[in-house]
């Protein structure tokens, strides 16, 4: 039965990278499903899949401790590589007493910030030698992708020591100019925050942090900037004045005038990024940039936070971008549907404004 279930997997992972998807789910009483440009799109030709199915594909793709993990957690990420053709995002997790799967297909190449169509201006974060930068959206919505792209690019101009931390380990980089450690939560640590404090002793130029779950990860990237190395991290905000909420508000009311402070000297910026359906196929993000100026700056320590949008709104020339107005002109350059922009947007009814 297990080889049964091993050609079953072999072929939807197959599937998932000959079809250009995202994701595949694995759901009982569903045919394999496949997400495509943002869209599910079902595998009608393959049976739906019982309790058994699910339980068997998952056991294949799991290691012997994985599946005592997750029979003890009830849930468990890991990745999972394809027969060096692909690497795969895996979640596992029970659901109504049965178990589900959910894999996001990781491309080989690691693709430049060019080649993702994002904003130029980015450049200018893989180019500094200190500071914390953030990239925000929902889930996703390609963080790990952008977050990549910054590494890659140092890793190809400078000689650096850059380490990641991630749960679990998603691009695989090859040293170039640069010497990368990838630590992977569970495998080659305990916890975000053990690993990120313990940076301090490996002599990293810049940091990775797939992502930041506590008040303790947050204080530690944050001390990690302000002396002296390059901190690149990821949160699930949808703007960067919410970005700065949260990472204020998770820190108890007598700290907050601290962290607002210190956070105005060691931010670099913010990125809070969507990925939208592109009229001719495939997907195009759409990106709200903020750069820590003296103005920003001034803002975040007096706790003026509802005002950064305008001065992200007023500071184009500087190369700051509204999400507004990367929609507006995605909409305009005929890359995306007006539809789809009101969609997406914070503030639809400044956007036709802008796209008038």
């Amino acid at each position: 039965m297990a080889n049964n279930y091993k050609t079953q997997l072999k072929e939807l992972l197959f599937l998932t990278v000959k079809g250009a998807a995202s994701d595949i789910h694995l759901s009982v009483g569903h045919q394999p499903i496949l997400r495509i440009a943002g869209r599910l799109v079902p595998l009608l030709k393959k049976p739906k899949l019982s309790p058994e199915d699910t339980r068997g594909l998952a056991e294949i793709l799991m290691t012997g401790e994985q599946l005592q993990r997750f029979l003890k957690e009830k849930e468990i990420d890991f990745s999972y590589s394809f027969e060096g053709q692909a690497r795969f995002r895996v979640n596992i997790f029970f659901q109504g007493g049965v178990v589900a799967c959910a894999l996001r297909l990781i491309p080989a190449k690691i693709r430049n910030i060019e080649e993702l169509n994002l904003p130029p201006i980015l450049h200018q974060f893989s180019q500094a030698n200190q500071g914390f930068v953030l990239i925000t959206g929902p889930s996703s919505q390609g963080k790990s992708t952008t977050l990549a792209a910054f590494v890659d690019e140092i890793n190809h101009t400078r000689t650096d020591h850059i380490i990641t931390i991630e749960d679990p380990i998603e691009y695989v980089f090859e040293d170039d100019r640069s010497i990368i450690d990838q630590r992977e939560v569970y495998q080659d640590t305990l916890s975000f925050s053990r690993a990120l404090r313990s940076t301090f002793r490996q002599d990293p130029d810049a940091i990775m942090v797939g992502e930041m779950r506590d008040p303790e990860t947050i204080a530690i990237a944050i001390t990690a900037a302000e002396t002296g190395h390059l901190v690149f991290a990821t949160l699930h905000t949808n703007s960067a004045s919410q970005t700065i909420h949260r990472i204020v508000d998770s820190f108890p009311s007598e700290q907050q005038n601290q962290i607002r402070a210190q956070l105005s000297g060691s931010l670099l910026g913010i990125v809070s990024q969507r990925l939208l359906p592109r009229i001719k196929g495939g997907l195009i993000p759409a990106c709200e940039v903020m750069l820590n100026t003296p103005a920003t700056a001034n803002l975040i320590r007096e706790n003026k936070i509802h005002e950064l949008p305008l001065v992200i709104e007023t500071s184009a020339e500087m190369g700051m971008i509204s999400l507004n107005r990367s929609l507006a002109n995605l909409v305009k350059t005929k890359e995306i549907s007006l539809e789809n922009a009101v969609n997406y947007s914070l503030n639809p009814a400044e956007l036709k404004m802008l796209v008038r």
